[in-house]
């Protein structure tokens, strides 16, 4: 079993990933489990015309790591081996073109991230994708 599980550093999304490292032992099957943090860097176009792109890049690299780290130890505690993937774009629309274009079985995902009120607005990227994904989607508190 394919499991794709997004991460945003959020608990909920922290909740996911200690899920997913329980699941796997579980399935007593094989699974593979990918991590992906994807940035959505349209609020940064104001600032591109001052900072070089490469900064940028670095900058949500780090952010990217840093939220990625809670949910490799916790797989990493569980005995889950699992793979990363860091994009930059629309998120909701990054986790599905991911999803079908590696063919996963499940999306495993936090139901409220790190947005907040903007969700509250636009709907949040969980609902997106549960509504959008052609693949299963688990959604953990």
């Amino acid at each position: 079993m394919k499991i794709l599980l997004p991460v945003d550093g959020s608990k909920s999304s922290l909740n996911a990933a200690k899920y997913v490292g329980k699941l796997a032992k579980d399935l007593r099957s094989k699974c593979t489990v990918t991590l992906v943090s994807i940035h959505d860097d349209i609020g940064l176009g104001h600032v591109k015309q001052f900072v070089a792109t490469s900064v940028i890049d670095d900058y949500l690299r780090e952010v990217s790591e840093k939220e990625l780290k809670p949910a490799q130890k916790a797989l990493d505690v569980a005995g889950v081996k699992h793979s990363m993937v860091i994009k930059r774009g629309n998120v909701a629309n990054e986790i599905i073109a991911l999803a079908n274009k590696e063919k996963f079985d499940l999306i495993v995902m936090g139901s409220k991230g790190r947005s907040g009120i903007v969700d509250a607005l636009m709907g949040s990227v969980a609902q997106k994708v549960a509504n959008a994904a052609k693949q299963p989607v688990l959604l953990i508190k």
